[in-house]
């Protein structure tokens, strides 16, 4: 039964889900805040949502670039290089913004009827991103069942597994993984050298993947 929303952004995890749980889901949305990489990865989760049959909605959040403070919104050069670890990635956390599309996605999921809301944080996050956390994920579903007559669930499966534990799932699925896009510098081809790139690389070698993704380093 199709009664699901998916906050799909284009990468890797949450393209991953889309595939995972295609059964279940009837509306993808995507939300472009300003970052340096919206760009880059809307296109491919509407490409994936049209090759599903999936409607795929793309919504503006544009006071987000404009009042919140993050080198994924301040521009390409500010986006640290090196390790997906804590102290090199936490300029790049976007206050609340689970939170905030979180809250549209249920919106919209009980205006169409729909009873879950999708979202693709995974373990590696926990250090960085306070609203990947399984907390976080269990407060605004708790939120969410009880400020909705549909008693809209989010529905997390990814939290608790690595991003390679997400690449040997895409790999069952038979997932292009050049079709996605993980750099947060968000230029013509992925820089290689940023903490998603480096993060990327890590989970598709781990996975036995080949990487055929274009990277300006493969250092």
């Amino acid at each position: 039964m199709k009664d699901g929303v998916i906050i799909v952004s284009g990468g890797m995890d949450s393209i991953t889900l889309l595939y995972d749980k295609k059964d279940e889901i009837a509306l993808g949305i995507s939300f472009d805040y300003g970052s340096n990489h919206n760009a880059r990865e809307i296109p491919f989760a509407r490409m994936h949502c049209e090759r599903l049959g999936i409607k795929h909605l793309v919504i503006k959040l544009d006071f987000m670039h404009q009042y919140f403070k993050s080198s994924l919104l301040s521009g390409a050069e500010d986006i640290p290089e090196g390790a997906y670890d804590d102290d090199n990635m936490k300029s790049t956390v976007v206050p609340f913004r689970n939170g905030i599309m979180l809250s549209i996605a249920v919106g919209i999921a009980e205006s169409e009827g729909l009873t879950k809301v999708f979202i693709a944080n995974h373990g590696g996050d926990h250090a960085i991103y306070p609203d990947c956390r399984s907390s976080f994920i269990d407060a605004i579903d708790a939120a969410s069942q009880a400020g909705t007559y549909e008693h809209v669930r989010i529905v997390a499966p990814y939290t608790s597994i690595t991003k390679t534990d997400i690449a040997l799932r895409g790999k069952q699925l038979g997932i292009d993984y050049s079709e996605t896009w993980s750099c947060y510098k968000g230029e013509e081809i992925h820089c290689g050298k940023c903490g998603t790139c480096v993060e990327r690389k890590e989970a598709l070698r781990e996975a036995g993947i080949v990487d055929t993704t274009r990277y300006v380093s493969n250092t």
